[in-house]
This record gives C-alpha cells, structure tokens and sequence, in this order.
C-alpha cells in the first residue's frame, strides 16, 4: 500500500495530480490511501484513489505501519516519521513561487537530503513517475534504514551541557 499524506496546512494539488497521473499510466493494481486535506472549490479531485481530509494520529500511525512507500510534500514531520519506520518516502517539494508554501524551505531540504538512503526525491511532477518507480523496485530488495526515535544520550547530554554554559 502506498500512504500519500500532505501535511495539515495546505493543500498541494501538483502532488495529488501526479500521484492520480502515476496510476493511470504506471500505477495500476498499486492501492494507494491519501490524507488530503479538505479540498478548496477549485482543487484537484484525484479520480483514481479516494482521499480522506483528516485522520485521528492513532488512524495516521497505523497507515504509515501498513505502508510500503509513503508519498509526501518535503516536509520534515512526514520524512522523520518515515525515516523512524523505516519506510521509504517519496517527496515532491512545495514551492513558493507556485504559492504553495511561504518559501522555497522544503526544495532547500530536498537539496540537503538528496544522499540519504531511502529517499526518493520528484523535484517536480515531471520527475514523479521516475522518483516513485525508482522506490517501488527498492524498497522490495532491501529494508530502509531506521531513525531511532530520540537522540544518542552521548549528543543530547552535550547539547544540554552546551545549553547550561551559555551565557
């Protein structure tokens, strides 16, 4: 099952749109589940899977666990939690001169992270079937790593010996 989340604050239709596209033309037989938020008069309907605006964090938990592949915008909450699990992620980034976000913070961090194992990155939705298909064949020959959960003891006592000395 693919898990298409968005994030809870604004839709992203580029990202729906290419999800619905990827199914017509190379997606079939693929289930995906989508959080979407509760689309605006004018926002893209997807026609090829059904979406659901909001989901309990119990409802959220469960479908990352059930997940082969979570699809995203490139925000830091859904790549961590992906990362956590260790389930590969797909993330397109919102840009801001499309008025999609305030800036251009989620393609600086598509930047940062283009090297981390378990990351598939569709800078845009030209890249988006290729992004996708690139995880779908990795992720059935080898797990991801996983994120533990919290720090090392080792890094956040040096934070917090940092944090205490600072003047």
């Amino acid at each position: 099952m693919i898990f298409l989340t968005i994030g809870t604050h604004e839709p992203f239709d580029r990202l729906v749109k290419a999800v619905d596209d990827w199914i017509i033309d190379k997606g079939q037989g693929h289930e995906v589940v989508a959080q979407v938020l509760s689309p605006a008069s004018d926002a893209y309907i997807p026609k090829n899977f059904e979406m659901t605006p909001h989901l309990s964090p119990r409802d959220y938990e469960e479908l990352i666990l059930q997940a082969d592949l979570i699809v995203s915008h490139a925000g830091m909450g859904s790549i961590l939690t992906a990362f956590t699990h260790g389930k590969p992620i797909v993330i397109m980034p919102r840009r801001g001169h499309l008025r999609e976000t305030r800036n251009d913070h989620q393609y600086t961090t598509v930047k940062n992270l283009k090297k981390r194992p378990g990351l598939f990155i569709a800078e845009d939705e030209t890249k988006f079937a290729d992004a996708i298909g690139a995880a779908l064949s990795e992720s059935h020959s080898n797990g991801q790593p996983y994120l533990p959960p919290v720090a090392d003891s080792e890094f956040t006592d040096a934070l917090r010996g940092f944090i205490l000395s600072s003047k």
